[in-house]
């Protein structure tokens, strides 16, 4: 009898909500993007790495989450399976809000303000979003304390989390010195930046308890002796990106998502703004949320979920390039072959094996292919911010197919490291979605 009169309270008060919004027809999805995109933009201005960038949509999509979970609020997939050290957190009780929505996008945006450099820049944007709410009657100004209360209440939990998982500590261990010898990764031209997050292996992960069971096969022995599989690579790469047509080149700018390209103009040299490469599929999950009209809820799920799949997806891709070392194509062809050559693309700073992009492309596209089915096309509109063209695709698969050997096409892969990249992912994605689809829809994701 309790939990029957607790569910009609429930459903009185979504009930409520969704009159007073009646008729203004809320795009919730297209809201939550919009927010998130003002997390994105503080990442671009921090130049924030691709495992950084990862952590931060981890935590503040989290947040979101767990704000309408513990907010009562219905949606087809009730819970996102958390780890361990997760589900034993005492988190706050569950308020009854007449709009989790806007408290779940209030402790996003709370969790972005803290854990980026210039965070604080989201304040701004905490009052824009709640001024825009009042405005249009997503709540009423007696209720806005309470809902304010509860969703920095979460945020705060989330960001004791955060601050635990070995991020503060990256300072202190041991500065990465490339190593002496054939093989290992040098800095790249044209900044020859040093090596990017070499200690990420550390951060704990939210779903992975053991990175060795998603370590890749062996990458090809350095062999630079003719017909050797490493040098039958090597001349791959070379000789790929001097036969580029149009489509090839697209491609590979489409999904290049270096936040560390840098271009010079005399003796300045100036940052040029990309996304990261997670937040591109951040992208990717808010187009799909659009397009199969989710709630707020249901949106603040499967985002919690790309984004933890991407931070673990990271740690382990960044635990395989520092244990690797490999070289990058440009080196070894400025060295060996051509001293002029350039790639397409610019070389991110890290060491080459096995790509990231492959990794984690993957891992997202298998987590959102078991959420949204097998064949959802969709329009990728991710980089039209930053200048490129909309691209369509007929499933998530398909386009991390793209983005994994746009790798090629830059000239700043191996295809070693692009195929055992996606098996990488693959295994990733599919452990995630194995867990979370046991207490959810059981769908089979069917891999190409």
């Amino acid at each position: 009898m309790i939990r029957f009169l607790l569910s009609l309270l429930f459903s009185t008060i979504l009930v409520s909500a969704q009159s007073r919004a009646a008729g203004k027809e809320v795009n919730w999805p297209k809201i939550y993007a919009e927010e998130l995109f003002h997390i994105t933009e503080v990442m671009v201005t921090d130049v924030a790495s691709p495992p950084v960038a990862a952590r931060i949509y981890a935590y503040s999509s989290l947040a979101s989450y767990l704000v309408a979970k513990e907010s009562g609020t219905a949606f087809t997939h009730k819970n996102l399976l958390l780890p361990t050290y997760l589900t034993d957190q005492v988190w706050e009780s569950p308020k009854i809000l007449s709009s989790p929505e806007f408290s779940a996008i209030y402790a996003m945006l709370k969790v972005g303000e803290a854990i980026m450099p210039s965070g604080y820049l989201l304040k701004e944007r905490q009052q824009a979003w709640t001024e825009k709410a009042l405005k249009s009657k997503i709540i009423s100004k007696k209720e806005l304390e309470a809902h304010v209360a509860y969703a920095s209440v979460i945020a705060s939990q989330v960001i004791g989390i955060a601050q635990k998982d070995g991020y503060l500590q990256l300072s202190t261990l041991i500065r990465y010195t490339p190593k002496k010898g054939e093989g290992f990764w040098y800095p790249t031209p044209p900044a020859y930046m040093a090596a990017v997050e070499p200690e990420w292996k550390t951060i704990k992960p939210f779903f992975i308890q053991d990175l060795e069971e998603y370590k890749p096969a062996p990458m090809a022995p350095f062999d630079m002796s003719e017909g050797s599989s490493f040098h039958r690579q090597l001349i791959e790469v070379y000789t790929t990106t001097k036969e580029l047509n149009e489509e090839r080149k697209l491609i590979a700018n489409f999904w290049d998502c270096n936040p560390f390209k840098v271009e010079f103009s005399g003796h300045m040299a100036l940052g040029v703004k990309k996304i990261s490469p997670g937040g591109h599929w951040m992208g990717i999950t808010g187009i799909a949320a659009q397009k199969a009209k989710l709630s707020l809820a249901e949106t603040a799920y499967v985002h919690a979920l790309v984004g933890m799949t991407l931070h673990d997806a990271f740690i382990s891709c960044w635990k395989t390039k520092y244990e690797t070392d490999r070289i990058r194509p440009e080196t070894l062809i400025n060295q060996k072959i051509d001293q002029r050559w350039k790639p397409l693309l610019q070389t991110p700073p890290f060491p080459e094996y096995t790509s990231g992009h492959s990794v984690i492309s993957r891992a997202s596209a298998v987590v959102l292919t078991g959420y949204f089915g097998n064949n959802f096309d969709f329009i990728d509109s991710s980089e039209t911010y930053f200048g490129l063209p909309e691209r369509p695709f007929h499933s998530f698969l398909l386009a991390s197919e793209e983005a994994a050997i746009s790798r090629l096409y830059g000239g700043i892969h191996f295809r070693d490291a692009i195929e055992e990249g996606i098996k990488q992912g693959e295994k990733i994605g599919t452990m995630v979605w194995s867990k979370v689809s046991s207490i959810n829809s059981k769908q089979k994701i069917s891999i190409r």
